[in-house]
């Protein structure tokens, strides 16, 4: 910070005023991305984050329900670009795309479109905007390449701190080279588009807040936020009792060298309000593309045991250490496959969670669903219109449940901010598909004093011949773990089946071709419980079987409760099974 800075005056009134001005200026952005997109996992599905951060990487503002899991790798996206073109190699028009694996450590889908800010001739800050493509060429149609593609050459473009603008001029050739190597230009270059506008909204309106306030006022109090926001995090830790927690869980392979567990162990030191989450002892790099190069589940899992409702900045983690070596499967050396990159985060974050069950266990939930990718990509030719459709249908799953109530039912990962479930009017109208059935899967949720949310189904018949992704999570050895008693939630599955087929089958596949009329299954997993199920008051469950979340057989299983024909709760057999059932566990 220069000396100007350090001595401006900053009074109360206006360091609150532009606390608020700079987050509302990320969330103005995420506004008009959303309204401007072509691309329904932008618009419908908000996989996107908007984001203000300074030449050096500080994160100083993101869009509240921004994607989680993008927070840490916007900063080394702008330090990057730094080191590539020094800070005179920056002009105003200037727009730089980039998604390469080197750095961004993620798919390529994710494409980062970034502007310089210039305020009376000195570059101050970077509006930057990561959104999800559609398509970026070779195999990365929909949500990625797939786990079993071999290197960043067949997922797609690489597109490395490229100047699509330069002093506001387009370049026609580079231009060119994208629109010609993706199957939908109109909507990944529109999506481009929407990306450049949002960000010269975001130049626009720091123009008038450094006007406003002047140069040496706004940095004073972004500096001045940032520390304000790393006391609250410390305050919040120095409540944990100091000492070194661990926790670890697996994945039953990496979908190549199947049968082969992959490992994430997690170690929490707690001193003194600072943290420290390490690593080192997880799975190294995989011959899959389950590989990331991110801080992303280290610090998501500390801002929300931190600062959950607060807005986001560099000082949401100045008190966090995160320990991650070189050649870890989540800091993975380029060119690792990294399609897959963010499948294994929440699960990783569950499992730095769970490592503090012991010392907050009054704060801490069961373990969610944890796997992104619970959804199916269908894409092909429309016969109707001859034009390319790709669709990603989702449906969510189920939360872990807490210390005060149950987990959430049919939601996202803790990883993935505001993204929603896509819609399934917009999947039916925009593409050759029909949507059966989406509902919540009854018995999944995880039995406890309170229940694992539950996770949902989704069967659907495509209209067409087409390609499905449908590969499968890979938690059939470590579902969704139970605390304090609780049981495990249900682990998700994906099924196919052909005309002519008796049966739908599990599958595990990648831009596979299938016949019209084909039907898919696909079950998200669910939340693991918390407390005894026993503990569970019984009217509670009485209301489950009523609602259709529980079976009246699984009530009776795991949490002894008897119900008559009429549903009504049979109390004296109630009373007598549950006694039984803890009977039998006391002696076990």
């Amino acid at each position: 910070m220069d000396a100007r800075v350090k001595e401006s005056h900053l009074d109360p009134v206006t360091l609150e005023v532009i606390r608020n001005a700079l987050p509302a200026i990320s969330n103005e952005m995420a506004v008009d991305l959303q309204r401007t997109s072509y691309n329904m996992i932008i618009y419908e599905v908000r996989d996107f984050c908007t984001a203000l951060v300074l030449p050096n990487g500080d994160l100083v503002s993101q869009n509240v329900g921004g994607v989680s899991h993008f927070i840490a790798d916007l900063g080394v996206m702008i330090t990057d670009a730094m080191q590539h073109y020094e800070k005179e190699g920056f002009q105003p028009g200037d727009v730089l795309i980039s998604n390469h694996q080197r750095v961004a450590g993620q798919h390529l889908n994710n494409v980062c479109i970034h502007m310089p800010y210039f305020y009376k001739g000195e570059l101050l800050m970077f509006a930057i905007v990561r959104a999800h493509w559609i398509d970026v060429g070779g195999s990365s149609t929909g949500f990625g390449a797939g786990l079993t593609v071999a290197d960043p050459w067949l997922e797609g473009l690489q597109l490395d701190q490229l100047k699509i603008y330069r002093g506001g001029e387009v370049d026609e050739t580079l231009y060119r080279v994208i629109s010609d190597n993706i199957r939908y230009p109109e909507s990944s270059l529109g999506d481009m588009k929407s990306q450049m506008a949002a960000c010269r909204l975001a130049l626009r309106r720091l123009d008038e807040l450094f006007d406003k306030y002047s140069r040496d006022t706004v940095l004073a109090a972004i500096q001045q936020i940032f520390d304000e926001t790393e006391q609250k995090c410390r305050n919040v830790v120095s409540t944990f009792p100091d000492g070194v927690y661990e926790a670890e869980s697996v994945l039953d392979d990496d979908g190549v060298l199947k049968g082969e567990p992959v490992r994430f162990h997690a170690k929490v030191t707690i001193k003194g309000g600072s943290m420290i989450i390490d690593h080192s002892q997880s799975s190294g790099e995989r011959r899959s593309a389950m590989n990331s190069r991110t801080l992303a589940a280290p610090r998501i899992a500390y801002k929300a045991l931190t600062a959950p409702h607060e807005p986001v900045n560099e000082g949401s983690f100045r008190a966090l250490k995160c320990i991650i070596p070189e050649g870890n499967m989540m800091m993975a050396r380029y060119p690792a496959p990294m399609a897959h990159w963010s499948i294994v985060l929440p699960m990783v974050v569950d499992t730095i969670v769970a490592a503090l069950a012991k010392a907050i266990p009054e704060r801490v939930p069961a373990a969610h669903f944890g796997l992104m990718g619970n959804n199916g990509v269908f894409f092909g030719v429309n016969p109707k219109s001859k034009r390319r459709f790709v669709i990603s249908a989702s449906g969510g799953g189920g939360w872990g449940g807490r210390p005060t109530e149950d987990g959430e039912s049919a939601a996202v990962t803790v990883c993935q901010g505001d993204v929603r479930n896509s819609s399934i009017e917009e999947l039916e109208m925009k593409s050759p598909v029909l949507i059966h059935t989406r509902g919540l899967r009854k018995d999944s949720g995880g039995p406890g004093k309170f229940r694992g949310g539950l996770g949902s189904t989704m069967h659907i018949r495509n209209l067409s011949e087409g390609r499905w992704n449908m590969e499968r999570p890979r938690r059939q050895n470590c579902p969704p773990w139970g605390l304090d008693g609780g049981l495990a939630g249900e682990a998700g599955t994906k099924m196919l089946k052909k005309p002519g087929d008796d049966k739908f089958v599990s599958v595990d596949l990648s831009r596979h071709l299938v016949p019209n009329d084909s039907e898919v299954m696909i079950h998200a997993g669910s939340g693991g419980g918390w407390g005894d199920p026993l503990a569970r008051d019984t009217e509670r469950v009485q209301w489950d079987v009523i609602e259709g979340l529980v079976s009246a057989e699984s009530a009776r299983k795991h949490y002894g409760v008897v119900l008559n024909p009429d549903e009504s709760i049979d109390q004296a057999a109630t009373a007598a099974l549950r006694k039984e059932m803890a009977s039998q566990r006391a002696h076990a």
